[in-house]
Parts: structure tokens; sequence; C-alpha cells
């Protein structure tokens, strides 16, 4: 089998072109920015080995397990973090929370954060490496993921402070900024069958999917130093309820953000009390 025919092979069991080379590429130990590679090289055999371990990936893929558990890595925000089904896959839409709060934080010259439910710790690495003065801890309640954000913490050089913990339980003084992308799925909704392979804990969250944000909520005031902002992703159709949580709680500036889709995705508000 040449590399022209392994794709077509993956293509006959559904999978997506790119999804396709970038397994091809996995398989023959190949970075995945080698797409070009494959295309210069469409007659090259593929050794027996290979030709296995990509025909393994492809069904894996088919059967809906997410492409980076497969390849053991995604980008997020120019990080290269490895993931696996300890930790949720980092998606794109993430991202409008970290660019907020850069924003936020560029006005520190030292500001205290946390990234509450860190899971591959892709929010407060991105931090770090964005505002390098920043002291930033994360926690989790799963030790599985607090082991593979600590291990991506090591590996890209990047210091954060991990505690075993359910949202700020146990959190000692105040913060500038309360980052999270919590659990916001509510039960039974018809989206879990496609994210079957992702841990549900980190994806369910009550009747409404709102259990997890009124716990931070509830908490985040008696953290946040005068002035600070917490800032919480959430689904495609929870902005206005998370505006009415924070308003209720006694928050300011009150505001969400849209995503790259143009959806509501993630929401804030500054405290202006001290905590």
């Amino acid at each position: 089998m040449n590399v022209a025919q392994a794709l077509a092979q993956a293509a006959s069991l559904g999978l997506d072109r790119l999804d396709a080379q970038l397994l091809l590429l996995h398989a023959l130990g190949r970075s995945g920015t080698d797409r070009g590679w494959l295309l210069a090289h469409d007659t090259d055999g593929i050794a027996g080995a290979h030709e296995h371990a990509f025909a393994a990936a492809c069904q894996r893929r088919a059967g809906g397990e997410p492409l980076a558990y497969i390849v053991g890595r995604k980008e997020f925000h120019g990080l290269d973090l490895q993931v696996d089904a300890r930790v949720l896959v980092p998606r794109p839409d993430t991202e409008t929370l970290v660019d907020w709060a850069i924003e936020l934080l560029r006005a520190h010259e030292a500001p205290r954060v946390v990234d509450l439910g860190t899971g591959s710790g892709a929010i407060a690495l991105a931090l770090k490496k964005e505002i390098p003065g920043a002291r930033v801890e994360a926690c989790d309640t799963s030790a599985d993921a607090l082991a593979a954000a600590q291990a991506n913490a090591h590996r890209l050089g990047l210091a954060v402070e991990f505690r075993l913990a359910s949202w700020l339980d146990g959190a000692v003084g105040f913060y500038d900024l309360i980052a999270s992308n919590p659990p916001y799925v509510a039960v039974g909704d018809a989206h879990l069958a496609a994210l079957q392979h992702e841990p549900q804990p980190a994806l369910v969250s009550g009747a409404d999917g709102l259990d997890a944000i009124r716990a931070i909520v509830a908490q985040a005031p008696s953290h946040l130093g005068a002035g600070g902002w917490l800032l919480l992703e959430h689904g495609w159709d929870q902005a206005p309820a998370v505006r009415a949580l924070l308003h209720a709680a006694g928050f300011g500036y009150v505001a969400s953000r849209r995503d790259l889709a143009g959806i509501e995705r993630c929401t804030g508000a500054k405290w202006l009390e001290l905590g």
C-alpha cells in the first residue's frame, strides 16, 4: 500500500481528509505539519508496521474517538499540549476566554490568577506563557487530570501551581482573575452522544448544565480582590442565564464575548468590592 491508497482507504471509512492525513503522519512518525510531504510522496510505499498502525488509528477515529487522543496532542493558543482520555480535548472556543483574560491581565505587574477545572492545563499554561510575571494556579477534582496538566507544565517549562480541589475550596487570599471552562452540558443533552469518549464529569453539570457555574459564581466573591474579574466559558445558549447569575451575585461590568463562530461563548464580570 502506498500513501495515496492509504488515504483512499481512510476516505472509504468516512474519515475527513485532514484527519486521515494527520493520522497517517502520526503512524509514520512524522510531524503533523508535514502534510506537504504526503502530497510529494503519494506513491511511496508504507511499511507493514506503519500500515497496521494507520489502519488501527483509522478504526478508532471512525468509532468517534477524538483525533487528539489518537495522536496524543492538541495545539492550543500556540502551545503543543499532550492529551489523552483523562482530560477534555482543548477547543478553539476556549481561546476566546484566554484572549479576554490576557487583555485584563496586561494592566497588572504580577497578577494572581487561578484556573478552575484545569483539565489538560490549557488555560493556566496559556496565561502563564503570555503573562510570565503572573502567579498562576490551577485546580481540578480529578487527580488524573492534574497529572496530565502537570506533565504538560513540566514539558513546556511553565511554572504553574497545581492543586487537587473542587473549584475554590481551600483557596487562600484574593485573586486578580478567576477563569474557568467548567462542565456546562445538561444531563441528557443530545450532544453527549458525540462526546462519549471524553470524561463525562468534565462535561455534564446538572439538569440545565449550570450547576458548576452557579457554584463558582457563589464562591468567587470571597476570593476576588476589589476590581478582580471572573471569566466563565459556557454553552452556546447560556449567556443570558450566566449574566443573570453574575448580576444577582453583585458583580458589575457584566458582559459576554463571542467566539469565531459568532456565538456568545464566554461571560465575565468585575467584582467591585473587597471580597
